[in-house]
């Protein structure tokens, strides 16, 4: 039996905001001002260098252009990419997985001015409209107050704290939050049932 054909790339409008896909190698150079931002990346692991940086936007790139969908470009009007929102796979094995995860990465400059939920909930109603979901999932350290509260403001419910995967023992990351949100109460949230 033949492989599934990959689905055309989407591209998703708000009001300020455009979820489109990868165009590289000109991506790049944007996605590095993130990764290799402290400031940007205070609750991940590590501040990428060039080589990692690039070599997450090819994998997340080709992800996007083989499913239709996955963590998109996030540009906003007059400013070109300001970060990267959407839904994907998630990358390890847990007790909570297989899933589809959300999640969002905002240049520094641009946070705090509600693109991340702009760009959250056009991914949300792509994976539970188009893409047809049940559930997806998001997790962020404790310490990540703006990235929980965000979950919580988009349906989200907490689920549990996991120790993730892929941190060593005693890191003070390791420890995440769970959240979650169904496809029938993100649309009760909708009709405001």
């Amino acid at each position: 039996m033949p492989a599934p054909a990959a689905r055309p790339p989407v591209t998703l409008h708000g009001p300020r905001v455009t979820l489109r896909p990868w165009r590289l190698p000109e991506d790049l150079d944007p996605l590095f001002a993130i990764n290799g931002d402290p400031a940007a990346m205070r609750f991940f692991p590590n501040v990428h260098d060039r080589a990692e940086s690039d070599d997450w936007g090819r994998r997340i790139a080709a992800d996007c252009a083989a499913n239709g969908h996955g963590f998109w470009v996030v540009e906003l009007r007059g400013e070109g990419m300001v970060g990267v929102t959407g839904i994907k796979g998630a990358p390890f094995e847990a007790d909570f997985t297989p899933a589809t995860e959300i999640g969002w990465r905002i240049a520094t400059r641009f946070q705090r001015q509600g693109l991340a939920e702009e760009a959250a909930r056009l991914s949300l109603a792509h994976g539970f409209g188009p893409a047809g979901l049940d559930r997806i999932v998001a997790w962020t350290p404790p310490a990540n107050a703006p990235s929980w509260r965000l979950m919580e403001k988009l349906g989200m419910r907490r689920v549990k704290v996991f120790d993730h995967p892929r941190l060593p023992e005693g890191h003070t990351l390791r420890p995440h939050l769970l959240y979650e949100i169904t496809r029938a109460a993100w649309l009760a949230g909708r009709t405001g049932d």
